[in-house]
């Protein structure tokens, strides 16, 4: 086995550990910057609103729905259309609602021992990213990270809701391995699910 060019790991469950989401209390965090709410809409209303619709994406981002791993909705168009189809307007641009929403409805905490792993990484000087299937923006995902792991930096973050396909569809494992500098064979990939991440990257 030759040592890796570059190592790639999954977010959920690999790198860091989630509780199962809260999104009521999320909503009424984002609730908190909304100036604009002619029709009296609640933080109630705007959770049943947005997890309707999730059930709705879920048929298409699902494993079973289809072999190659599915589709992925972006957080952005759910948020759009929660805060349209109520007449809601905030006062902060829709990556702010997005954070306050993800970081009150689902907080999280480095898995034991993943900082010492990326420290150990970075002294042997291999270079590291991450591909996750998430709704969460790229853009969310990475400034998350940068929380958990503030002495660490990946090289890239790929949220599957940039690209709109969802592991294990090779197509993201081609574009990281691309974006390593390194054919597939000198990369390695590290996550926890057997047919997303294990199969995906085989």
């Amino acid at each position: 086995m030759k040592a890796p060019k570059a190592v790639l790991f999954d977010y959920g469950g690999t790198l860091a550990q989630e509780p199962p989401p809260d999104f009521l209390r999320g909503w009424r965090a984002v609730f908190q910057y909304i100036h604009k709410n002619p029709d009296g809409a609640t933080p109630e209303q705007a959770c049943q609103l947005a997890c309707g619709l999730w059930q709705r994406f879920s048929a298409s981002r699902s494993l079973s729905a289809a072999r190659m791993g599915g589709f992925e909705a972006h957080e952005w168009q759910q948020l759009r259309t929660v805060l349209e189809a109520l007449g809601l307007e905030a006062a902060i641009p829709l990556p702010g609602i997005e954070r306050v929403l993800m970081e009150d409805a689902s907080p999280c905490q480095p898995l034991p021992h993943a900082e010492g792993m990326l420290a150990s990484l970075d002294q042997a000087g291999v270079p590291t990213g991450v591909v996750s299937n998430i709704g969460w923006s790229g853009q969310a995902l990475a400034h998350r990270l940068g929380k958990l792991f503030p002495a660490h930096r990946f090289v890239f973050v790929i949220a599957s809701s940039e690209y709109g396909v969802r592991k294990p569809d090779p197509l993201l494992f081609q574009i990281a391995a691309r974006k390593a500098g390194q054919p597939p064979g000198r990369v390695w990939f590290c996550g926890d699910d057997l047919q997303a991440d294990i199969a995906g990257a085989h």
